[in-house]
């Protein structure tokens, strides 16, 4: 049996066991990433700048749609962790059927009310014209893809907690060999496979995401994992007041923090839309340059948490801090090489998404070089937010977020884009970094986020 000692991230040097954990986590990400953009590239150079603009859009809702239970996935990390630092695996397995029965009913909704909600989510968006009909074929095959994605993320949200970032990285190289592989056949169509256009890349994600989670699944009860439920667990099933009230307090606000970024993206490309489809498409070729930018700064703030998670459990305190310090250096060390990398070969990097002859490489060219060194910034952030929150201390990551998104970013690009034009949009992005560091700074220096707890104590016995 899969044991909890063979993952711990209590013991051995904080450097070498944050970084070995970070990497699959990286790995993980930068495949993510890899593979939407192959599927964006396939759409952008073969079905045109609208088709592009529609996948941009329909990516944005897609995300917004995996922050609804994001946060939940990580304070099912972060309990996991917790609980495991401990050595309290009873308690761990509780958790798991706990979140696995909200993941499972939250999926299911979502997934239903989303297809039929299509339209007008993207008509809200102010999805251009001729982008949206390519939209609403790529979103609705997306949104029956969802349950999958949602209980994908899930399990490696339990994984990470328990310490292992190696399985789900090895299952996401199926899930995007799978993809990759499927997308051209589903969208040009081969033998007795119909020509489905934007809608068949959509396709091929689904079949890749429910034949990976199930490779995942088979391999978590082949290996006896520790976490596994059988039929005796049935009753873990049903959800626990005291847990599912410490998922849900704690998991909403940190689901919300991602419902802020990705709410204030969709509200920024509301203003990029009305830029017309060339600079939508710039913005849409720069937003997968981002992702590959952001990724060093999501792993090792993920990282972070759940090797703060598992030492707050088992109370060794005096590593939470370096555990810290240890990630703003590999995250800066990690972003920098990136950002200087876009900046070298940015103009080359956007036109493997719009082509070397595109009108709207200029656009995109310039708007990198406003926005990309912004992201060292976000980098200190998320890792600062991922101490905090593995203690339970979720408010104000939230507060400093919806700040400085909707409180800087958003008005700041609407007061000045008469003036300015798109350049208004693009330098919010940096002036609205700025802010929320400085937030995360002051309020990691207070020390106040070590009094708090993801579950009294009464509550987890």
């Amino acid at each position: 049996m899969n044991r909890p000692a063979d993952h711990a991230l209590v013991e051995g040097p904080i450097t070498r066991t944050l970084l070995l954990f970070a990497l699959p986590m990286l790995g993980t990400n930068v495949l993510q990433s890899l593979n939407a953009s192959i599927n964006v590239m396939w759409v952008g150079r073969y079905l045109g700048e609208a088709a592009f603009a529609a996948t941009a859009n329909a990516t944005l809702v897609l995300f917004f749609l995996l922050g609804l239970v994001l946060g939940i996935g990580i304070a099912t990390t972060i309990l996991v962790g917790q609980a495991l630092g401990a050595r309290d695996v009873d308690a761990a397995r509780r958790i798991v059927g706990t979140g696995l029965s909200f993941f499972m009913t939250v999926s299911l909704v979502v997934s239903v009310a989303g297809y039929f909600a299509t339209p007008a989510l993207l008509h809200a968006m102010g999805t251009p014209d001729d982008a949206r009909p390519y939209a609403i074929a790529y979103l609705r095959i997306i949104f029956l893809a969802l349950p999958f994605m949602y209980l994908y993320t899930f399990l490696m949200m339990v994984l990470r907690g328990a310490g292992d970032s190696r399985t789900p990285f090895g299952f996401m190289i199926v899930s995007v060999v799978l993809d990759i592989a499927l997308n051209p056949l589903f969208i040009f169509g081969a033998g007795p496979v119909p020509s489905l256009g934007i809608a068949g890349s959509a396709v091929a994600t689904l079949i890749a995401q429910g034949l990976s989670l199930g490779g995942l699944v088979a391999w978590m009860y082949a290996r006896k994992h520790f976490l596994c439920l059988r039929a005796a667990d049935a009753r873990l099933l049903l959800p626990e007041p005291a847990i599912l009230k410490a998922l849900v307090l704690k998991g909403l606000p940190m689901g919300a923090q991602m419902l802020v970024i990705t709410s204030s993206a969709i509200i920024m490309m509301s203003l990029v839309n009305g830029h017309g489809s060339q600079t939508t498409a710039a913005y849409g070729a720069a937003v997968q340059l981002w992702n590959y930018i952001q990724m060093p700064a999501f792993a090792v703030g993920m990282a972070v948490s759940s090797m703060v998670a598992q030492n707050v459990g088992a109370k060794r305190w005096d590593r939470v801090a370096t555990v810290g310090r240890v990630g703003i250096l590999a995250s800066l060390g990690l972003t920098g090489v990136l950002v200087l990398v876009v900046y070298a070969f940015a103009g080359g990097a956007a036109a493997i998404f719009l082509g070397s002859d595109s009108t709207a490489l200029g656009i995109a060219r310039h708007l990198n070089a406003v926005v990309v060194w912004s992201y060292l910034l976000f980098g200190v952030t998320f890792v600062l937010f991922g101490v905090v929150r593995a203690t339970g201390a979720v408010m104000m990551p939230l507060v400093a977020l919806a700040v400085s998104m909707w409180g800087v970013r958003y008005p700041f690009a609407l007061l000045l884009e008469p003036s300015w034009g798109a350049d208004a949009i693009w330098w919010s992005f940096p002036v609205s970094s700025v802010v929320s560091l400085g937030i995360a700074a002051v309020y990691y220096h207070s020390g106040r986020w070590r009094r708090a707890t993801m579950m009294p104590a009464s509550a987890a016995a």
